[in-house]
């Protein structure tokens, strides 16, 4: 099968209507979750193709970010502009930016592309804030729900991991334009410039949850970074109860999908962040 070949019939012709003549450059695609992420080559430019399948929900919520608020970043550079999409057939084109993704390379150890993605993740936060009445609500049911499914949890943490769920008082929050994966393998180094991409987990969420991620792991004995990356972002939006529940909540989604998508070291990593966040509680 070619490359091509990974998307629909019906994805790959409305994509060669839009396109043209094109060459897929490289397949870009985690094969994680049902999701394709093709570089392509054509007469006008490169270009990036995603497509999902009937199961994917990225495909919906990046088209949900763009353009009215990655437009600050777009405009900017430093973020992709959407050319065109179909919501139904779940497929979309991008621009291509320069760069490559920054984890893994000697960018992810220096405070100056944390101060970057900082100040990046601070434009796309100010846009605007609502009241979420329900978030919390939401939240820690999708997390339950979790817990409801197979997973490789120690008995015992499950167990805490729930009963601090159940007995949570915490119900709105404020919420703010999210990437929702804002971490070095979605960001993009060329020369000293960071740039972001995919916005399929953007959501309305509160502010501090782009941060879960990068608290989880590189941030993890490394201040330096963290204080470089509030520098660029101008203040620090974590409140002690919210953010709490937010990492508890993020290391059960965590271990549990890992495992769900046959992760290993994703998995890993979840077990590691519910413990050390039992241990705060």
């Amino acid at each position: 099968m070619s490359e091509w070949g990974r998307l629909s019939p019906v994805q790959q012709a409305w994509a060669l209507e839009h396109l043209g003549t094109a060459e897929v450059v490289r397949d870009m695609s985690w094969n994680l979750v049902e999701s394709i992420v093709l570089h392509v080559r054509t007469s006008a430019g490169d270009v990036v193709v995603k497509a999902g399948d009937a199961n994917n929900h990225h495909i919906a919520r990046e088209l949900s970010a763009h353009p009215r608020h990655t437009g600050p970043l777009v405009a900017s550079g430093h973020a992709a502009r959407l050319r065109a999409a179909d919501a139904d057939l779940r497929v979309m084109i991008l621009d291509h930016l320069p760069g490559q993704l920054l984890e893994g390379t000697d960018a992810e150890q220096q405070p100056a592309a944390y101060e970057q993605a900082g100040a990046l993740l601070r434009r796309l936060h100010e846009q605007e804030t609502r009241e979420d009445a329900e978030y919390w609500t939401r939240t820690i049911a999708r997390a339950l729900s979790w817990l409801d499914k197979p997973n490789r949890l120690d008995a015992e943490a499950s167990a805490e991991a729930r009963r601090i769920l159940l007995s949570s008082c915490l119900t709105s929050a404020a919420v703010v334009p999210t990437h929702g994966d804002w971490q070095p393998r979605n960001w993009l180094i060329d020369g000293d410039v960071v740039r972001v991409i995919d916005f399929g987990r953007f959501g309305f969420r509160p502010a501090a949850t782009d941060l879960t991620r990068l608290a989880a792991k590189q941030w993890r004995n490394r201040p330096d970074l963290e204080s470089a990356f509030f520098a660029g972002y101008g203040n620090d939006p974590r409140e002690r109860n919210q953010w709490r529940l937010e990492r508890l909540q993020e290391a059960v989604g965590t271990a549990c999908w890992a495992f769900a998508v046959g992760d290993v070291e994703f998995e890993a990593q979840g077990h590691r962040m519910l413990a050390e966040i039992l241990s705060e509680f």
